[in-house]
This record gives structure tokens, C-alpha cells and sequence, in this order.
């Protein structure tokens, strides 16, 4: 018999669905039914999460300036939270918990309104646009780089690490095995849903600068944006190099697992999958980032020593065949960051962050949440 409904909301990117993924089958684990509120771009990401249903409930972000898109825009909020009222009353969760984006906003603000217990992750060192309006309005918020003082939200925070999925944590169990000279070298690189048109353009390029041997060396894999994908692929056979070049890959974890450098955007999630696993990276916030969440996450990392991170103003296709011609031929320094990579990982994110659910849900406060920790 269930414990209870659990009911997490999340925006549709990797970002905010793969954490709530992780934490629900923690909670199907100890007994809970789970049940999902996103919106329609989820659906590559959610073909595995274990929720008994998935829900669409209408929302909009408030980001122009224009009145008609302004009253617009509140509409669609007020339908979702009537939506989403509906939705609460029906399924009576002990607890909702959202992770971030603006389907996250109607099912919390319809959750604190009927008295619902009601909690936030947040997965970045800096607060997202809807995380933050409902974050005076939850009794706890579970952090995934923030931190736990320094002002009244924080009061009510406990970092627990952003959990991740177990795919993730099987791909962990395997040791990093570094490649040395003369061996094929797995490269991954990816960014994430808005940043991957930087790659696209500046790896291929990169790629071709590199000596004949060290490019008959790489083994690469690349997610590339649809639009892209006919020039990449275009690239690759004029290099005539090994490389899988894809939208999306369903493997991912397996990938990374294989992987002896990745080359990628630092996205809350991308950041601590990196850490678990422990391989080596060169990180590249994504610049046009609200609140440059990207590069204090990545400065995370970068403080461990698992990771460098670079401006994508300060890297040219030059500079990083510069770098793959320096690491392919240094495979204990791969090594010493896939270690320092590993040491910042928190794979028990999911068993605390479950933990915390189960607390608040329970009507503890994070006062006596944080009592239990210690």
C-alpha cells in the first residue's frame, strides 16, 4: 500500500526533470506513488521517469515587456493554477515539491494556497527566476550548489546536493581508465538545450587544426542542435574521423562513463553528473545565462581542481586543439582531475534530498530537519 502521493513539479529541460526523475524512484523506492506536472518539452526526457501519471497544467513566464503578452501570459497562469487547484484536490499529495522553471509555478502557489506541504529544489549556486518568487511562500528549500546561510531564504535551506539518476550512479562504478599515447581517445562534448550552436561550429574546426595522428585518435561524440546536424555531419566525413553526432543520446551516462575528456556547458545537472562519475572537463558557461548561474557552478568544480573552465569569449577553436594536443598526450593529468572530479561528487543527493521530502512532508521544520542531520 502507498505512503502517499508525492507530487513534483518541473520545467521541461534535462536540467530540472533528470534531478526529479532521480528523486523519484527514491521515493518509489520507500513506498510513495509519484506523479509528475511539466509541459510538453519533457517528453524526450521523462520516457523513463517512474511517475504513475504525467500531468500538463498551462503556465507562462512573465518576460516582456509588452502589455498584450503581459495580461496573455498571466491568463495562461490563472488557468494553470486553476488547473492545477483541481489537479491537488484531486490527488491530495502528503507533499509538492518543484524543481525549477515556470510549469513549477501553478501546481506550488495552488499547493501553499490549499495548505499543502510544499518544498523547492533549487540545482544551480544561484536561485532561478521561479524558484525565487516561491521561495518566500515554501517551508523548505533543498539546494544543489546553494548555500545554507546569509539571508532569510537560506534559513530555510539545506544543501543536499543535486541528485542524480541511476544511470548516473551505475556509470560511477566504473574507474576512470585514462588513454595513453597511441590509444583511441574519448572526447564528449554537448551543451546542453540552448548552448549546443557554439560546439557545433567551434569543434569541427578545432578538430581539423590537430595533427593527422592525434585526429585519427579521437573517438568523439557531440550533441549537435537539428538544425546543425547536416553541417557537422558534413565536417566529420571531410575529417574522416570517428564520431557519433546526434540531437540526443539516450546513453548519455554510458558515454560519460567511457569518456577521457568532456567538453561541455555547466548546467546544475551537467556539473555534478560530471563530479559523480569523476571525469575530467573543460567547462564553458553558457554566457547568456540568466544570473551567470552557469559559471558559479562551474566554479564548484573548478575549486576541487576536477574541472577547468573557460570563457566562451576566451576560446577559440585554436585554443581548445591547443588543449586536446596538450591532455591527449598527458594522461596523468586526466587522471588527477578525474580524481579531484570524483571527490566533489555527492551520490547520496538523492537518498537525502528523499530524506528531506519525507520530513517536510511529515510537518518537521528544516530546524528540526537540520537537528536529525547532525
Amino acid at each position: 500500500m502507498s505512503k502517499g502521493i508525492v507530487l513534483l513539479a518541473a520545467g521541461g529541460t534535462g536540467g530540472h526533470v533528470f534531478p526529479a526523475e532521480a528523486l523519484a524512484f527514491k521515493l518509489k523506492e520507500r513506498g510513495y506513488s509519484v506523479h509528475l506536472v511539466t509541459d510538453s518539452r519533457a517528453e524526450r526526457y521523462a520516457g523513463k521517469f517512474p511517475a504513475e501519471e504525467i500531468h500538463v497544467v498551462p503556465s507562462a513566464t512573465i518576460g516582456s515587456k509588452n502589455p498584450v503578452a503581459v495580461a496573455r501570459s498571466l491568463w495562461t497562469l490563472w488557468s494553470g493554477m486553476r488547473a492545477a487547484n483541481k489537479l491537488i484536490q484531486r490527488l491530495k499529495p502528503v507533499i509538492v515539491v518543484g524543481f525549477g522553471g515556470y510549469p513549477t509555478v501553478p501546481p506550488l502557489l495552488a499547493a501553499t494556497r490549499l495548505g499543502i506541504a510544499s518544498m523547492l529544489h533549487e540545482q544551480n549556486a544561484v536561485m532561478g527566476r521561479a524558484n525565487k518568487a516561491l521561495a518566500p511562500r515554501v517551508k523548505a528549500i533543498a539546494g544543489g550548489f546553494l548555500q545554507e546561510s546569509g539571508d532569510v531564504i537560506s534559513d530555510k535551506t539545506v544543501a543536499t546536493g543535486n541528485p542524480v539518476r541511476p544511470a548516473i550512479l551505475a556509470a560511477a562504478e566504473q574507474p576512470y581508465q585514462p588513454s595513453q599515447p597511441g590509444e583511441p581517445f574519448n572526447l564528449v562534448v554537448f551543451g546542453g538545450s540552448q548552448g549546443a550552436q557554439y560546439f557545433s561550429k567551434a569543434m569541427p574546426t578545432a578538430i581539423s587544426l590537430l595533427d593527422d595522428g592525434l585526429r585519427a585518435r579521437l573517438r568523439v561524440t557531440q550533441q549537435v542542435r537539428p538544425e546543425d546536424m547536416e553541417m557537422v555531419r558534413g565536417c566529420v566525413a571531410q575529417l574522416q574521423m570517428g564520431a557519433d553526432i546526434a540531437p540526443f543520446f539516450n546513453d548519455m551516462a554510458e558515454r560519460l562513463a567511457k569518456a577521457h575528456l568532456v567538453i561541455c556547458r555547466s548546467g546544475a545537472s551537467t556539473v555534478s553528473e560530471i563530479s559523480v562519475i569523476g571525469r575530467p572537463a573543460i567547462l564553458v558557461p553558457y554566457p547568456h545565462a540568466l544570473d551567470h548561474d552557469q559559471a558559479a557552478n562551474a566554479a564548484a568544480l573548478a575549486a576541487t581542481g576536477g574541472a577547468k573552465v573557460i570563457a566562451q569569449s576566451e576560446l577559440s577553436p585554436e585554443r581548445i586543439a591547443s588543449i586536446l594536443s596538450h591532455v591527449m598526450n598527458d594522461p596523468e593529468k586526466l587522471s588527477h582531475m578525474a580524481a579531484a572530479a570524483k571527490l566533489a561528487g555527492k551520490p547520496d543527493a538523492a537518498n537525502l534530498l528523499a530524506d528531506m521530502v519525507e520530513a517536510i512532508a511529515a510537518g518537521k521544520t528544516v530546524s528540526e530537519f537540520k537537528r536529525t542531520r547532525a
